[in-house]
């Protein structure tokens, strides 16, 4: 194959992956705007523009080991979401499959925890600016 034709194949995949995280993000943010419970949806906006600073100054595991302390129904949500997600990986670097997020992050070597985090961030990105525009 020639480089032109990697290139072109490299940048589907990647748009076929960002499309796909924001379709998947918009389901899920639509879902939480259709809850009555207005706490949630406040809650789940505000949480969602804090998590990335949070991963980033913490990392991943400390981060879902937090959610998960929370008896709240907004970071269950989050939580939720970002394990559908890794266990839809269009990519298929991931293999959560029926297994816990958590459980599954302790488990993974740096590389794979890297990889994990950067993914992860992407689609909390995407969950945020939905949320941002779609919750009052």
């Amino acid at each position: 194959m020639s480089e032109k034709t990697i290139n072109n194949v490299s940048k589907n995949l990647i748009k076929k992956v960002e499309q796909g995280r924001a379709k998947f993000s918009y389901q899920r943010v639509k879902s939480v705007v259709a809850n009555e419970n207005k706490t949630l949806r406040a809650d789940y906006k505000s949480y969602l523009k804090r998590l990335p600073m949070l991963i980033k100054t913490n990392g991943l595991a400390a981060t879902f080991s937090f959610i998960l302390t929370k008896n709240s129904q907004a970071y269950e949500q989050i939580y939720k979401d970002c394990s559908e997600w890794i266990k839809n990986d269009p990519k298929g670097i991931f293999n959560l499959n029926n297994d816990d997020l958590m459980e599954y992050v302790l488990n993974l070597d740096s590389s794979g925890y890297r990889a994990l985090t950067t993914e992860i961030l992407s689609f909390i990105k995407w969950m945020s600016r939905f949320a941002e525009g779609m919750i009052d």
